[in-house]
């Protein structure tokens, strides 16, 4: 398998994610860590998004996630609007028309009521003329107001999808630019979470914000038509806005603490279901079907629980809200017919304002419904922000790796690398390869190949010291070019659910005379020219219809296929039966492969094809020459890869170091 270095091709000169402020993510280094260009600080979620709420954005101010709920999802919901205007402008304008038509519903029912109904009791009769009059009023001010909800309807559900679409962009471009160290310390479920629940969290109250923008306006509409009406009911009438402020601050206070806790489980539930699915082999094999199912079961109940208490919340929040403003209407009736007796007022301005007043209630809900969104919003947008400002994008030069075919000149010079500073796993390892030659490395578990090989290919920048390839730091490359000189094969080889040829050229544009004789090199032609459908045989997901063998081979033909200048194989053909690794190997001797080559392996057949071997112990290179010298010189070394041989033989027993 081919491992690229991906990151945005204009990684160097990234833009925002949230507008076009140019943004650049730097390091930012922790006392007690290497100062070299990889001491980049290792931050727990938690703190990231600490930094996140307290630090300036990209959009040149201050975060708005501080303060209360209401106005950290403001700020948030701010975020989608300047990045969607005209949509939102549109949306907005619906609203305002549908909440101005319904107002005025109320002003035809008022003058029905007055110069209809009224004088019909009165005379005893309807005129032809006022009852059409009133019937195309109705039905004018109904077709007007469905326009207006069509327009924020279809708005907010155009803003919110592509609010989502742009967020999931991003995150993923972000997932690509970090380095491998920040995904090994993230699990999957929580990283597919960020991209799925926590986007759509975050942009969850863009579906009633635009509603609740326009009710406003009818609410300001609705509430000075009460005052010209009549003043004393309209003052009764608002008393009940203190009342719905209180109910929300005491939703919000309760309701926070539960959906930051529900986005938390959401993304352990899929940490676990994705462990699962990924281990099938071992659950299946082990038995452990029950205690997985049980595992899932205790964290999805955990969520069920917890979804629950914030559903009996927003259960008692929403009908108080429905329930104030027919509570108000209730007393501004009981105030209306009292003045009415009185002569204070007339009947038709208690109609209309009592049906101001629920009219009103409606912009109450749709506010309501908008705030009840904000805390799950505020969550979600933290926890993808802890993603979009994480730490640890590689910075990359300008310089260019030599054209050519020939192997490329590595050198290794006093490199240093650990993920904490209490336990090197590497130091002060130094060597070189000339072009064209083979170097193997060998050494026992935990020794540190395994890191050396991230570093070659720049997985990982090293704490201290350099690699250079050609003579240039590898930090001084542009971005794109290593993958272009360099290619690793691990022990653990991934394959896409594509054809052979897809999985090989992974979109190279090569021809199928090149994929088969990288096939060939890798001795995988024969097992693939027996499929069925031989280059556009499907392999399944992960390649589960080919041996572990067959799979390491294909990952090898992936990477001969481009030609690299240095070939790194990590173990490459542990799964492949000695007599075919033998194949491979005088393969890659003699069939024009002149890559400079790193091999990390144990069987002496796979070392005797190195003109150099470096035994590593410790993070440390101990020994160095050639196998035959090795076995001499160093006991330690030929104890290990006489046991490894005899272990495979089944003559001897494996130390305990080999077995670890």
């Amino acid at each position: 398998m081919l491992w690229v270095i991906a990151t945005p091709d204009n990684a160097g000169n990234r833009r925002s994610t949230w507008d076009s402020d140019p943004h650049r993510l730097t390091a930012r280094r922790r006392p007690g860590i290497a100062s070299g260009p990889r001491a980049v600080a290792r931050e727990t979620t938690d703190e990231v998004q600490e930094r996140v709420t307290q630090r300036s954005g990209p959009w040149g101010r201050k975060r708005g996630l501080s303060g209360s709920t209401t106005r950290q999802g403001f700020a948030v919901l701010g975020v989608s609007i300047r990045r969607e205007p005209w949509i939102f402008t549109l949306s907005t304008l619906g609203s305002v028309l549908f909440g101005a038509l319904t107002v005025a519903d109320a002003w035809v029912l008022g003058w029905s009521t007055d110069n209809v109904v009224l004088p019909a009791f009165e005379d005893g009769e309807i005129g032809s003329g006022m009852l059409v009059a009133v019937l195309a009023l109705f039905l004018g001010v109904a077709i007007l107001r469905a326009v207006g909800i069509v327009a924020r309807r279809l708005g907010a559900g155009v803003m919110q999808y592509r609010m989502q679409a742009h967020t999931r962009r991003a995150v993923t471009r972000q997932y690509l630019a970090l380095p491998m160290e920040w995904h090994q310390r993230h699990p999957t479920g929580q990283l597919l979470s960020n991209a799925n629940s926590d986007v759509e969290a975050a942009w969850g109250p863009i579906a009633p914000l635009p509603m609740a923008v326009g009710t406003v306006a009818m609410m300001a509409i609705a509430v000075g038509q009460m005052f010209l009406a009549d003043v004393v009911l309209a003052l009764v009438g608002l008393l009940v806005f203190p009342v719905v402020i209180l109910a929300n601050l005491a939703y919000q206070h309760y309701s926070s603490p539960l959906m930051t806790r529900a986005q938390q489980l959401r993304a352990e539930l899929s940490e676990i279901a994705h462990e699962s699915f990924d281990g099938a082999m071992v659950v299946k094999t082990l038995g452990r079907e029950g205690e997985e199912t049980r595992r899932f079961a205790a964290k999805a109940e955990e969520l069920r629980d917890v979804n629950i208490r914030a559903g009996r919340i927003r259960a008692a929040f929403d009908p108080t809200l429905a329930a104030l403003p027919n509570l108000g209407v209730l007393v501004v009736l009981a105030v209306g017919v009292s003045r009415v007796l009185g002569g204070a007022s007339d009947a038709g301005d208690v109609v209309t304002v009592s049906y101001l007043l629920t009219v009103v209630s409606f912009p109450i809900r749709s506010i309501g419904w908008l705030l009840g969104e904000l805390p799950r919003s505020v969550v979600g947008f933290r926890r993808v922000t802890s993603v979009l400002e994480a730490r640890g994008e590689m910075p990359y030069g300008a310089g260019r790796v030599a054209s050519g075919r020939g192997g490329a000149a590595l050198r290794v010079e006093g490199v240093a690398y650990a993920h904490d500073p209490d336990q090197p796993l590497l130091r002060d390892v130094a060597f070189e390869v000339p072009p064209g030659r083979t170097v193997a490395l060998v050494g026992a578990t935990a020794s540190g190949k395994t890191t050396l090989v991230s570093l070659l290919t720049r997985l990982v920048d090293p704490d201290d010291g350099r690699i250079l390839l050609d003579g240039t730091d590898l930090r001084d490359l542009a971005h794109g070019e290593l993958p272009r000189a360099v290619a690793v094969v691990p022990q653990t080889a991934f394959l896409f659910d594509d054809t052979v040829r897809g999985n090989v050229t992974l979109g190279l544009d090569v021809s199928d005379e090149e994929v088969w004789a990288a096939l060939r090199t890798a001795q995988a032609d024969g097992f693939v020219a027996a499929l069925p459908a031989g280059l556009d045989a499907r392999l399944g997901e992960r390649g589960t219809s080919l041996s572990g063998g067959q799979r390491q081979r294909i990952s090898l033909a992936r990477a001969l296929v481009r030609r690299p200048r240095l070939l790194v194989l990590d173990d490459a053909t542990s799964a492949v039966d000695p007599e075919v690794e033998a194949r491979i190997l005088a393969g890659l001797r003699e069939g024009g492969h002149d890559a400079t080559l790193v091999v990390v392996a144990y069987r002496k057949a796979t070392i005797g094809l190195a003109d150099e071997v470096l035994h590593l112990s410790g993070g440390r290179i101990v020994s160095r020459g050639t196998h035959a010298e090795l076995l001499v010189t160093d006991p330690a070394y030929a104890h290990l890869v006489n046991a490894y041989e005899q272990q495979h033989d089944g003559t001897a027993p494996v130390s305990a170091e080999v077995q670890a």
